[in-house]
């Protein structure tokens, strides 16, 4: 899809369709309900006009009039300090610090197991077992509070949302493991949000069959 670079008085996210780093920067549009052309980019044939503004290709790369951004953190956070209702990192300074503790972990530690497990050559299995075990140890987090760290939805909780959305394509499942009910319980309020469905591309749905169906259905509840 091509998009006019003339349009500035609209914001522009070129994304991946399936894509972790662009999946939470979507679900940032979405919490703060921001209208923003969304146009989904191919990496192995992106756009000319796409190029023009990142000749690297970088996605995801956010256009806000003069204004282009790469990099899924610099987006995010350049949300959320320029349209700052719902705020979505904490007001004081310690719970601050917390969540902005949890959301390097999750980036440092966990983003870049993505691509080898999605990939599955010969360090998925590793890959696979390191974010597992990532996962159950941070376990205690999803039993002290609604959301990470903090009773409200912060930047920590949009970046480890497509993770655990992604869970099943990752050959990770933690449903017959009593131990884990809390980050099941975590997952069930993260998927229910409007917020995160309105964030899903066509390609996502497909990981989770039985959630679309849900939707569907919910969204046939509603018209009636």
């Amino acid at each position: 899809m091509a998009v006019s670079t003339s349009r500035r008085g609209v914001m522009t996210l070129f994304s991946h369709p399936d894509c972790p780093e662009s999946h939470r920067t979507r679900l940032v549009l979405a919490d703060k309900e921001l209208i923003a052309d969304m146009v989904e980019v191919n990496p192995a044939n992106p756009p000319e006009d796409f190029l023009d503004l990142s000749p690297t290709g970088t996605l995801p790369t956010l256009v806000d009039r003069d204004l282009v951004l790469t990099q899924a953190r610099v987006i995010m956070e350049y949300l959320d300090e320029r349209f700052p209702h719902p705020p979505l990192m904490p007001i004081d300074p310690v719970s601050r610090a917390r969540v902005r503790s949890a959301l390097y972990r999750i980036e440092k530690d966990w983003y870049p197991l993505l691509p080898e497990i999605a990939e599955g050559g010969k360090g998925a299995t590793k890959a696979r077992k390191a974010l597992r075990e990532g996962l159950l140890s941070i376990m205690p987090i999803f039993s002290a509070s609604q959301f990470v760290m903090s009773e409200e939805f912060s930047l920590a909780d949009a970046t480890l949302a497509p993770i655990l959305w992604r869970l099943p394509v990752y050959g990770i499942d933690f449903s017959a493991q009593p131990q884990t009910q809390p980050l099941l319980d975590y997952m069930a309020r993260i998927f229910k949000r409007a917020s995160f469905r309105q964030s899903l591309s066509d390609l996502e749905l497909e990981m989770r069959p039985e959630m679309r169906a849900e939707m569907r259905q919910d969204a046939r509840d509603a018209r009636k």
